[in-house]
């Protein structure tokens, strides 16, 4: 005997399926924030950041320096160097050993004057770009855009760390700390 589907049943299988489908990519459910939340992220110097440099006594070579895209700053007596990945401390002696040469026991300070932003995007009300500010979670970055629009799934975020392909799901609270440079993106609720 010969089954035909009817229309309500491929319907139905076709609304399931269409759940599964995403525009944005693959997306990890972490119930646990704090496993997956590069904390470390954020003490150390990415493209995108604007970083000061004090050397005591040597005005000249003090200023606010742009970290590259290609993760590199260009210092006077210094020239290009990688600073990427690296913590304020260990750019304060890479610094220092190279203009050594040129200024008698040098005291370098270094301090990261601007993160790069975070990104909204999805249900809240002013999608965009944001400063980051340190301790930014996901309901203080929901409230930097707005708020929640009144489509807008109130019990998960999705969120991108910088350098990571796939979104992590993440249950919106508090608990859920926001690197400098994420992608924070809140979707629609189904019903």
């Amino acid at each position: 005997m010969v089954r035909l589907f009817t229309l309500g049943t491929i319907l139905t299988i076709g609304l399931l399926l269409s759940g599964c489908y995403t525009d944005f990519g693959s997306v990890v459910a972490d119930p646990d924030p704090q496993a997956r939340t590069p904390l470390n992220v954020a003490s150390r110097i990415q493209a995108g950041d604007r970083i000061k440099l004090s050397v005591y006594g040597e005005e000249t070579l003090s200023g606010v320096y742009d970290v590259s895209p290609a993760g590199t700053m260009s210092l006077p007596l210094v020239g290009t160097i990688d600073v990427v990945g690296r913590t304020r401390a260990e750019l304060e002696r890479q610094i220092a050993r190279r203009i050594s040469s040129y200024v008698k026991d040098p005291k370098v300070t270094v301090t990261v004057n601007e993160f790069r932003p975070i990104y909204m995007m999805g249900e809240v009300l002013r999608p965009g770009e944001y400063a980051y500010r340190s301790g930014l979670n996901a309901l203080t970055a929901v409230s930097t855009a707005g708020g929640l629009t009144y489509r807008a799934n109130k019990s998960t975020v999705l969120v991108q760390h910088t350098g990571e392909e796939v979104w992590h799901e993440y249950p919106l609270t508090a608990a859920v700390l926001i690197a400098p440079g994420d992608l924070i993106r809140v979707t629609e609720r189904y019903f």
